[in-house]
This record gives C-alpha cells, structure tokens and sequence, in this order.
C-alpha cells in the first residue's frame, strides 16, 4: 500500500510539473510545448459534453451554436480525497504579491464551478460583440477531483460547416476564423489530437479533412466515434455495425494512435438543483455515464447477434477512452522529459541574460550616460540610413521592399492630365521588392521614362485665335508670339503635375528609410528599447527634415519651371531647329538668292499655302520642282521681281493683315509650339533630376547629421527627463524586472522537479536491469 502511495505521488509530482510548464509557455510565451490533448470537432460534435465526461462533473455551457470562443485547457489532477471538484483559474492577469510568495500560483485564483461557468459565459458574450470574434489565448484551469483523470485537455472551438451564398457571409466568416485558430493549435507537435466524428459512414471525413491538412497521417491523432447511443438503432444489418466498429484500412487513411477508432456516448441532462436538471449531483452523471457504457455494449452485441470481444469492447466507452489518453500522455510526459530539461536550461539562461540587461539599464539612467547612449544611437541610425542609400540586402524584400505597384498605392503615381497612368509592367524592374537607393533610384528613371514620352496637349483653333489679341501699337497678328504663349501654357500645366507628383513619391521613399533602419538597429542589438518619448524625438526630426528638404527643392524646381514657362530664350527652346526648317520648307521650297542686298522671301500664295496643307507629303516636291523650273525659266527680272513682291504681298495678307485663320497658319503654330514644347520638356526632365539629386537626396547624406545632432544637444540642454522620461522609464524598468524575476523562480523551480523526476527514472530503470549487467558495470 505504501509503494502504490509512493508511485502515486510521484506521477502527481511529475503532472505537476508538465501542468506548470504549459502554464509558463502560456503566461511568459516561453518556447515549451508539453504534450496534451487538443479535442477538434465541429460544432454539433459533442465536443464540451465529452470533455466534461472525461473529468466526471460538469462545468461549460453546452448546447447549440457556437460556445466556446476561446480554447480552455483543464489541467485535470486525480486525487481520491476530492469530494467536489477543486477548481483554479488562471488569470490573465497575476497578482504581485500572489506571485512573490508562490511562483507556482502566481495567477491562479480559486473559483467556484458557478464562478468559472459565469467567467467563459461572459467571455464568449464579449467576443461575441469583438470584431475578432474568437481568441487563441487560453482559459486555463485546474482541476482536483476523485473523478478526473490525470490529463492536460484543451477544448477548441467548434469548426463551422456554413451554407454557400451571400447571405451566410457572417457565418462563412466565422469559419475561416475559427478554422485558422484550431489549425494553429494543432500545429504543436506536441499536442495528441482527439478527432471527433459524428457519423455512420466513415466515408464521410468531416472533421478529419481539417486534421489531416495538419497531420496527413493521422500519426498523433485519436479518431473518436460520438453519440454511439444514437447511431446503434439506425444500423439495420449485423455487417453494417462490423464495418462501422472495424472499419477497413482502405477508409481509414494512415496509422492513427489505438489502430481504430473509439466510440462513446454521453448522457443527455444537466446537473443541478432546477426543474429542468436532471442530475442532482456529479455522482449522478458519473454513475449515468457508467451506465450508459453498459447499455451501448449491450445493443452492439443485439445488433451483431455475438459478444464483443476484448479488443472491440476495449474501444467502447468514455472510461477506456480515458484509460488510453492517460496511458498515452503518460507515455509522452516520460519520452518527453530527457528533452525539457535541456530547453529549461535554456531558457534559464536567457531570462537570466535578460535580467541583468535590466539591471545594467537601471543603473546606466544618470545624465552622462543617457547622454552618451542618445549620441551614440544618433551615429547608428545614420550608418543605418547610409547603408540604405548606397545599397543592403538585410532588411528582408518581403517585408520592407515594395514592388512599383505597391510604391504607387502608397507614395502615388505619376498621372498625366488626362488621368492615365503608364503601364506599370513596362518599367524596368517594376514587380521587384525595393527598398532605400534601388527604390528611389526606380521612381526616377520612372518620372524620366513617363515625362520623356508625353506629345504636346491638341491645339485648339480657338486657342491660337484667342492668343493672337491685339498689339500695342497695331492690330496685325504676330505668329511667333502667338505660338509662345499656347507653348508656355501648355507645358506649365502639364508639367506641374508631375512636379508634385514626384515629390510626393521620392519623399514616401525617403520616410520609409525610418523604420527598415530601425529593424536593422534591432536585428543588431543597437535598438534603445524602452526610451520611447527619445525615439520618437529622433523620428519626427527625421520626418521633419525629410519634408521640409522635399519642399524646398520643390519650390527651386518650380523657379526653374516658371522661369522657363515665362520667357521664351530661342536658344534654350528651340532645340530641334532641323525638324522646324525641315517642316516650314514644306511650305515654299528652298530660299531664293538676295538681291540687292535685301533677302527675298520664297512665300507662297493664300492659295498655295492650301494646297499644300492637303497635300504635305506627297505634293511638297513636284510642287518645288515645278516653282524651281518656273523660275528658271523666267528671264524677265522686272516680272520676276513683280511675282516676288506679289507673293509677299499674298503672304502678309493671309498672315499679317487677315484674321482668317488659314490651315497653313495654323500649321505654322503648331509648328513652333512643338518646338517650344519639346525644348521646355527637355529643359524640365534634366532640371528636375538634377535638382532632386543635388536638394533631397544628397542633404540626408550631408546636413542631415548635423542637423540631427544640433536638434539632439539642444533637447539634451531644455530637459533631459523630458527626453528620455526618467521617472517612467524606471518605473517600466522595476515592473520588467519584477515579472523577470518571478519568471526566473518558476523556471528554477521547474528545472528542479524536472531534474529530480529523471533521476528517479533513470534509477528506476536501474534497479530493473538483470543482476549480472549492473555487476558487470
């Protein structure tokens, strides 16, 4: 009788331990993942009612729709001396005091059966309102009772089947999000699933297609059979129930744990003292379970016409359900402990490590020091900033880098006038993940490639009529001045734009500089963590340089842009002087020779000039040609010198002296506009570039240090503490400190027990050996 009490209290000793452990991953997200039984099925499963049977009362609300939105994890301890259950409930948040004097209960409270049905009620009701709907962290509670088992059980949320359709949208919803929650707790290696399936055909894979996307094999899953009291009657034939107690291996897929399935029942009715309770006491329901095992051996074996042998009946009933999940976490506690305690020592040292940074950083909060880590970190992020520019591939693509869509939706995109954006894809490296130099020097060659391709906007012949006005000191009309201001127009209001529109996108791309080099702060342990209000100091100077450089170099951009929009310089505009010469002898031909020193116009007549607006390709020559051998054939210079004065005469009156706006003057204009247009693109494509390059970019890498720096000694000067906030950041400090150290106490703790559970073990199987093999060592 001793040695059973003694083996007893040591498998206590060692649940203790594994239920403190998942406790600890819970509470500090240490990386521990002690085995346990994940309980997945859908909704209408018997999920809730199969748990509470296993641990012999009832507790959850159970019943249709959705009722568990959190997963709650009922560490279950057997103690025969328990006449009611002995229920704790670990809060989410621990007590100070709770935790100093016991590290093992730092936040478990103990409640009533009615306190903890009250506590996930209302949790579910406050999800029920959330936008999540659901949570991953856990309820956790344990559990003491003579009737429980020995087990760490989690039950999950019930999966959701919902109808196809757009009225069923919430529900689809609430499925994706309940579906995303348990494949994330089965991905615990760890855990053993308990696979529930509520089905007469095992055709039928309902529960298990979401199982086997995490486990194909089924090699850690336990497939169980619920509500064997209702399908048994709908059986009509002996081999029905054959198959469906043993089913072939062809329908169950893989190696499951126990080789078959578990079947079980649980009876229906609460426990309680009301009308409508069935049961008065957990005894009751205890003793109703038993029973109900009874009945269901009994009418498989009415079904089948034989009795069920010890294999079939010993996958028959909550009890030897029970008895296997025990047996087979047993099993996984004792594989798993020669691997924990080394993952304890770990983590040991680590939160040991952590301590004594937080030590180290309450006794570095003076002036000096402060002062010293504020400079230093100023010369960090800049390293940083610099090796973004000049070209990294640290900071991860996926994570930091934006393809020239993404770059478009966030920093905004390069759109003409006529709201059309240039094709993404036939920029060089528009689908690359970009970041810092390579990003920006992208939105450059973008703004060059989509700038040089823009025509000059359609010329209306209202617009040229309207241009000509009226000059000050006669009422003709000048061409060229006309051209100049529908030039000048234009291309200040299609240019502008793009002006904006590129300071806009190089100051996104300079602005994301920020946070890619504070992950590269983080990644190499240079980050001051916990100086908040001095982070955020550096980040706004940093954001605030960035826009007022961008709007400076707008405004000189815009300078060069209303200068040239202004003043026509032919010099400087007109830069494609062949194609103009080209286009205007389209009109007359060659120029003919001076004479008498004075030059001669080639004009041509009003009528001339029409023809040749109609035909301008294929009329030019044979029209030269025949006014070549006119002239050349003429040999009276008085006539010749008359036609001349004629034609000139024709061509001031069609343009000078008419208002009559004739298709050749037209071209005429639309001639030198091109031209003008042309030579202010050229002009404000290069003037651009260079002055982004010379007024943005090249200040981050030469007046942003100093400017930094002088914003940083001048709030070192006003008021440290505001910088810095001392007074916060200690009290932060103490209460890390103070959550570090109970993490390291129940760490210790755990390590202990767990290295004294192996030593029994291991002398355990000492003693087993033969005689002869411990004298031969």
């Amino acid at each position: 009788m001793g040695e059973s009490e003694s083996e007893s209290e040591k498998q206590w000793r060692l649940y203790e331990a594994y239920n403190e452990l998942h406790g600890l991953a819970q509470e500090f997200d240490t990386p521990f993942e002690a085995p346990a039984v994940l309980v997945v099925g859908h909704q209408t499963d018997g999920k809730s009612a199969l748990v509470e049977a296993l641990m012999g009362f009832q507790f959850n609300h159970v019943g249709g729709g959705t009722k568990t939105r959190r997963p709650i994890t009922l560490h279950m301890k057997y103690d025969p001396l328990c006449e009611l259950p002995r229920c704790r409930l670990l809060s989410d948040s621990p007590s100070p005091s709770a935790a100093a004097s016991d590290p093992t209960l730092a936040s478990a409270q103990e409640k009533s059966l009615q306190q903890i049905q009250a506590y996930i009620e209302a949790e579910n009701m406050r999800l029920e309102s959330d936008p999540c709907q659901f949570s991953t962290k856990e309820i956790i509670i344990r559990v003491e009772y003579k009737y429980c088992p020995n087990l760490t059980i989690i039950d999950t949320p019930g999966l959701i089947a919902p109808a196809p359709g757009l009225k069923n949208r919430a529900l689809q919803s609430q499925g994706r999000a309940v579906e995303s929650l348990v494949r994330a707790k089965m991905q615990h290696k760890e855990f053993i699933i308990l696979c529930l399936e509520d089905c007469s055909d095992w055709s039928n894979a309902t529960t298990r297609r979401v199982v086997m996307q995490i486990d194909p094999e089924l090699s850690r899953t336990v497939i169980v059979s619920t509500k064997l009291d209702t399908k048994i009657p709908q059986f009509a034939r002996a081999s029905d129930v054959e198959v469906f107690l043993s089913p072939p291996a062809c329908t169950l897929d893989g190696f499951i744990l126990g080789d078959s399935p578990f079947f079980t029942s649980v009876p229906s009715g609460r426990v309680g003292s009301g009308h409508d309770s069935v049961y008065r006491t957990n005894d009751e329901f205890k003793q109703a379970i038993c029973l109900r095992e009874v009945d269901d051996v009994a009418s498989l074996e009415e079904k089948l016409g034989r009795s069920l042998s010890k294999q079939e009946r010993s996958r028959i009933g909550v009890s030897k359900l029970r008895l296997f999940l025990e047996e087979l976490l047993q099993k996984r506690y004792m594989d798993s402990i020669p691997s924990i305690i080394p993952l304890l020592e770990k983590e040991y040292r680590s939160t040991t490590r952590k301590l004594n940074e937080i030590n180290r950083e309450l006794s570095t909060l003076d002036e000096v020091k402060l002062k010293e880590k504020g400079r230093a970190f100023h010369d960090l992020f800049l390293t940083k900033l610099s090796l973004l520019l000049k070209g990294t591939v640290v900071a991860p693509p996926d994570k930091f880098g934006e393809t020239l869509q993404d770059e478009r939706n966030n920093g905004g995109a390069f759109v003409a006038s006529d709201g059309i954006q240039f094709p993404h894809k036939l920029i060089p490296n528009a689908g690359m993940r970009l970041y810092g130099g390579a990003q920006y020097h992208r939105a450059m060659a973008e703004f060059r490639f989509v700038v040089g391709g823009i025509k000059c906007p359609p010329i209306m012949r209202e617009e040229i009529v309207n241009a000509c006005g009226v000059e000050d000191i006669h009422d003709g009309t000048n061409y060229s001045r006309t051209a100049c201001v529908i030039a000048v127009a234009k291309a200040r209001d299609t240019f502008e734009p793009f002006l904006h529109q590129l300071g806009g996108r190089l100051l996104h791309i300079l602005k994301r500089l920020l946070p890619i080099s504070v992950y590269l702060l983080q990644k190499d342990g240079e980050y001051l963590s916990g100086h908040e209000v001095f982070l955020r100091r550096v980040a706004s100077a940093f954001n605030r340089f960035a826009e007022t450089t961008e709007r400076a170099c707008h405004e000189k951009c815009m300078e060069d842009l209303i200068s040239t929009t202004r003043y026509v310089t032919w010099s400087l505009h007109n830069k494609n002087r062949a194609g103009l010469r080209q286009f205007l002898d389209s009109f007359g031909g060659p120029e003919q020779p001076t004479m008498g020193g004075n030059p001669v116009s080639a004009g041509l007549s009003h009528d001339s000039m029409l023809g040749s607006v109609g035909n301008e390709k294929q009329d030019t020559k044979p029209k030269g040609d025949v006014k070549l051998s006119h002239l050349a054939s003429s040999t009276d210079s008085t006539s010749s010198v008359q036609t001349t004065e004629t034609r000139l005469a024709d061509l001031l009156d069609s343009t000078l002296w008419n208002r009559r706006l004739a298709p050749s003057s037209e071209r005429l204009v639309y001639a030198l506009v091109q031209q003008i247009f042309h030579g202010i693109k050229e002009y404000f494509l290069a003037s651009a570039e260079l002055k982004f390059n010379c007024f943005l970019l090249m200040p981050v890498v030469d007046k942003l240090p100093a400017l930094l720096r002088e914003d940083l000694e001048s709030a070192f000067e006003d008021d440290l503490d505001s910088i810095f906030d001392i007074t916060n950041l200690q009290h932060s400090l103490h209460l890390r400190k103070r959550d570090t150290e109970i993490e390291l106490k129940r760490i210790k703790r755990l390590k202990e027990k767990f290295r004294q559970i192996n030593e029994q073990l291991c002398s355990r199987q000492l003693k087993s050996m033969p005689y002869m093999m411990i004298s031969a060592k």
